[in-house]
């Protein structure tokens, strides 16, 4: 059975703090309903406001299904920079289904003067890139993909996530579960009290998490930066949830 709606009802694919500011900027002004998706890979996600969701849908074909029996109007791709497989699925979806899509991508970081930037393709290759550039590493990228550092011979690591990794591990690693925003202060005595000599993390951007760079820079430490796979061309981009709300504003008149 399709649900007819007459209010609009949008659909975020969340995930990530601008996904949660979004879905209380909507609720609050009322123009429509908001159903919030979260993966369900924290076991302790920050809930917005509205309806949610929790889980996959069983690829493209499953979301497209779910759209159409849910009355969407509109999609907004909300989700983490890295998550490249929902938003190719979201893009074949919204496709099949006819309704428009937006993506909000936070804008990626860009390297400035002082700091020791190493671009990686993929976290195997940033593993590749360590035994060059120190024995005590900041690994910074999140609970997946840490099993991509396991073999890196000779190496100490302090991980951090907001919940534990998967195995196998780094053998020598301290683990230490946090969640941000991260202040520079705070960064730059976690960096010296655990002498570490690189950073890895994923070029996610935005403002919660962009202290560890500066102070790395301010600390004259190499940072090894995994660049964000590709996503779907052709689907319209904004870089902040402002650009989001005049883009449903658009669709609903």
């Amino acid at each position: 059975m399709v649900v007819v709606n007459v209010t609009p009802r949008l659909l975020i694919l969340g995930g990530t703090t601008e996904a949660r500011n979004l879905a209380e900027r909507l609720v609050a002004r009322g123009k429509v309903d908001v159903v919030s998706s979260l993966a369900g890979r924290v076991a302790s996600p920050g809930m917005p406001p509205g309806q949610v969701r929790i889980g996959g849908f069983d690829g493209a074909t499953g979301l497209m299904e779910w759209i159409r029996a849910h009355g969407i109007r509109a999609v907004i791709d909300a989700t983490h920079p890295f998550a490249a497989t929902m938003s190719w699925n979201a893009a074949a979806a919204a496709a099949a289904s006819h309704v428009p899509l937006l993506a909000l991508r936070r804008t990626a970081w860009a390297p400035g003067e002082g700091d020791r930037w190493h671009e990686a393709t993929s976290l195997g290759h940033a593993a590749l890139m360590l035994p060059e550039l120190g024995n005590r590493h900041f690994l910074t990228i999140g609970r997946q993909g840490v099993s991509s550092f396991a073999d890196v011979s000779g190496a100490w690591f302090l991980v951090r996530s907001i919940d534990p990794p998967d195995e196998p591990t780094p053998p020598q690693m301290e683990l230490l579960l946090d969640r941000g925003p991260y202040w520079l202060e705070t960064e730059i005595l976690l960096m010296r009290g655990r002498r570490i000599d690189t950073v890895i993390t994923k070029n996610s951007g935005g403002a919660a998490t962009a202290a560890k760079l500066i102070a790395a820079r301010e600390l004259g430490l190499p940072v090894v930066m995994v660049q964000r796979p590709a996503t779907p061309g052709g689907v319209p981009e904004v870089a902040d949830v402002q650009g989001v709300l005049e883009w449903v504003d658009a669709q609903i008149r």
